[in-house]
């Protein structure tokens, strides 16, 4: 298949979106961009289209999709009742990275929800996005516009490089905002829980929610037996070629000293990364350049949204230099850490052959 790629402007927009809703409408997929990372859509109400985005990405048929919706009431056609509880997120986050997830309604097919009676739904804040789904005038099921189990494309270059062939268009409009995927929330049980954490973090749903809980598989507990509510909590994801060694230290000078040791032990024949903080780097400034072979600097200390929302790119970076072993550094859990630490475990997974190491 000839993949068509129309990088957007002022002038070529509204045409490249009437191209991108005549496609959706004859159930074919599209690559378009969010404010979180690209997504990969096909018409929710379409069992067939939504068929296509599994065959693409080599998804497992038991991950769940996410719904993407242009307004509050069209999200409420899609489900068979809407609490309070979502009116709040809805009136503080959307349009925004916060996907809701409440009893499904009938119209939306089995394929979306992987069997389950529930329905993720988000409205994005990408006007690209939101125009698009205005353009199509039925909601959009779309996960990240990748292969299954690779970073999450935050670039429409990323996407070429992933689905060049695989699919007719992609709509490209350069760097995504957040650069990490929304936070899904469930709102179908008891007490809200966040199934997978975000671009909106718990400390600000407790502010509007009040208690608010963590799933187990936010921290990779989740049992291989049981059915994801939401993606990204079962698979391995966001995963690079080399293996991952995480710096999880309390100080600047610890992370230096972790990263020390693994210089001193690199075999001649390793690629070796390191993925850090500006003030991390500026402490190695004089030993990273002998014996690393990728520097990339996520951001500063200061600025923790900035630097977890460059994590995915410096991943498809070191796969692009044919890195084998990665170090990357952690960051506190609080607020957009979360998020941050929830990607760098999934990246790997306990089941991977490349092995997780923690120091």
């Amino acid at each position: 298949m000839k993949t068509k790629r129309v990088i957007i402007n002022q002038e070529n927009q509204a045409e490249a979106l009437r191209e991108a809703a005549e496609l959706l409408h004859q159930g074919e997929v599209v690559a378009f961009p969010t404010e979180t990372v690209y997504g990969l859509g096909a018409n929710a109400l379409d069992s067939a289209a939504c068929e296509k985005i599994f065959q693409i990405k080599g998804r497992p048929a038991d991950n769940p999709l996410i719904v993407h919706v242009a307004s509050v009431e069209d999200a409420k056609k899609i489900v068979r009742y809407w609490p309070a509880e979502a009116d709040l997120c809805a009136a503080k986050f959307w349009p925004g990275p916060l996907t809701i997830v409440l009893p499904k309604d009938e119209s939306i097919p089995g394929i979306i929800s992987a069997g389950l009676d529930t329905v993720a739904i988000r409205m994005p804040s990408h006007p690209v996005a939101l125009a698009l789904i205005q353009a199509v005038k039925v909601p959009l099921a779309a996960p990240s516009a990748n292969i299954s189990g690779k970073p999450s494309p935050t670039d429409g270059e990323h996407v070429w490089q992933d689905l060049n062939g695989k699919l007719p268009l992609i709509l490209d409009s350069g760097r995504t905002d957040y650069g990490l995927e929304s936070t899904v929330l469930d709102l179908s049980g008891t007490n809200p829980t966040i199934l997978r954490p975000g671009g909106i973090t718990r400390e600000q749903l407790i502010a509007e929610l009040g208690k608010v809980e963590l799933d187990a598989g936010v921290n990779g507990q989740l049992q291989a037996s049981a059915k994801p509510k939401a993606p990204g909590m079962k698979y391995r994801h966001y995963a690079p070629r080399g293996k991952v060694i995480l710096l999880d230290k309390e100080s600047d000078s610890e992370i230096a000293e972790a990263v020390r040791f693994q210089l001193k032990n690199k075999k001649n024949q390793e690629k070796l990364a390191l993925l850090c903080l500006r003030e991390t780097a500026s402490i190695l400034e004089s030993e990273i350049p002998v014996k690393v072979d990728l520097l990339y600097i996520l951001g500063s200390r200061n600025n923790l949204q900035e630097a977890a929302s460059r994590l995915f790119e410096g991943l498809r970076l070191c796969d692009e230099q044919g890195i084998d072993i990665i170090m990357a550094e952690g960051m506190t859990t609080e607020g957009i850490g979360l998020a941050y630490m929830n990607r760098l475990q999934k990246a790997v997974g306990k089941n991977s052959y490349l092995g997780f190491e923690k120091i």
